[in-house]
């Protein structure tokens, strides 16, 4: 090739490199004026769930390349551990359960009835005594009777006496029933029963591992007798709804753009389909050209990070999909559309 030739070919080159450029600033491609082309691809987002509990894995339930509901199992830890901690707190819960409630039933009848019974009987040797005691006093005092048989009688009655007093008290007792103080301590003990049994019942459910959103499993980080901890993931679950293409838009362009904007999408995986969107974000803030995205004339050039959401009833679009947008300008000012059921972006 001669130079001459070499020269106008990167003349051409160069040219067609410029306007490329110029028409990617401008927004408008072979559209129009009236017609903002955006160039993106589906967002890519992820979850990586893990236990809240430290074991060893028993089970996977779910397969890479499955797709799962917000909820479903994934995978589960051993449990005899944490089932034999539960039972032990549900035993000691029955127990202090049992213990507050005889507090609160009071003393039964026939406990009264016993007590009553017992103070009965001692009230009648305690008057005996006392019977007693008087005449060896009165015989011991006229010399009919000896000190020492009225000093035997008096001891008698003292302690029938005392023994009749501690009966009545007991008497007492159980008629008025386990005091305040005492039942108050009991609920308390209860209550704390409860609060272990919450916990470890807490603790056995964390044995299980369930899908935090809908999505498709990408990866199995950990397998069956892998030790899991809360800071180990076990999934990694890409995140498919809401859906929404990641674009960027020229700074001149900013101010005929709207949230709430209707746009069309298309794939090349897909010739000849589009997909309904909308803008459901405009980013805050100015950023330089993405390098995954710009030419080396671009790399200068300011733009807004934009959003659109998009209705994929099929599923065909897929995670990180390279995607074409295009937005009518001329569209009237009109409050958001309703999404797509749950992928409603108002919502995220």
């Amino acid at each position: 090739m001669s130079k001459r030739a070499f020269f106008i070919l990167a003349v051409l080159a160069a040219v067609a490199l410029g306007g490329g450029a110029w028409l990617y600033l401008r927004g408008d491609g072979a559209e129009g004026k009236d017609t903002l082309a955006l160039y993106g691809d589906v967002d890519i987002r992820e979850a990586q769930p893990a236990f809240n509990d430290s074991g060893t894995i028993a089970t996977m339930v779910a397969q890479e390349g499955a797709r799962v509901k917000r909820g479903d199992l994934l995978a589960t830890l051993d449990d005899v551990r944490y089932a034999a901690a539960l039972a032990q707190a549900k035993a000691q819960m029955d127990n202090q359960n049992q213990t507050l409630a005889k507090l609160l039933a009071g003393s039964r009848p026939e406990e009264i009835a016993q007590a009553q019974a017992t103070m009965d009987a001692l009230q009648t040797t305690y008057l005996n005594n006392e019977a007693s005691y008087k005449r060896f006093a009165d015989l011991a005092a006229s010399n009919a009777g000896t000190i020492q048989q009225r000093d035997d009688a008096k001891a008698a009655f003292e302690s029938a006496r005392q023994q009749y007093e501690a009966a009545r008290q007991a008497y007492l007792l159980a008629v008025a029933g386990p005091r305040a103080e005492d039942i108050a301590a009991a609920r308390a003990a209860f209550e704390a029963a409860q609060a272990a049994v919450a916990l470890a019942q807490r603790q056995f459910d964390d044995t299980r591992l369930y899908a935090p959103s809908d999505g498709v499993v990408e990866d199995r980080i950990l397998e069956p007798g892998d030790m899991a901890s809360p800071a180990t993931p076990v999934f990694t679950i890409a995140l498919l709804n809401p859906l929404w293409v990641r674009a960027y838009a020229p700074e001149r362009e900013l101010g005929r753009i709207r949230l709430g904007m209707k746009a069309s999408v298309s794939a090349d995986s897909y010739p000849g389909r589009t997909y309904d969107g909308w803008i459901g974000y405009v980013s805050p803030t100015a950023e330089f050209t993405p390098k995954s995205v710009e030419t080396p004339e671009l790399r200068t050039a300011l733009v807004y990070q934009l959003r659109v959401y998009v209705c994929d009833a099929r599923g065909e679009l897929r995670l990180g999909m390279p995607a074409s947008v295009h937005i009518d300008l001329t569209q009237p000012a009109s409050a958001p559309p309703p999404g797509c059921g749950a992928s409603d972006a108002a919502s995220q």
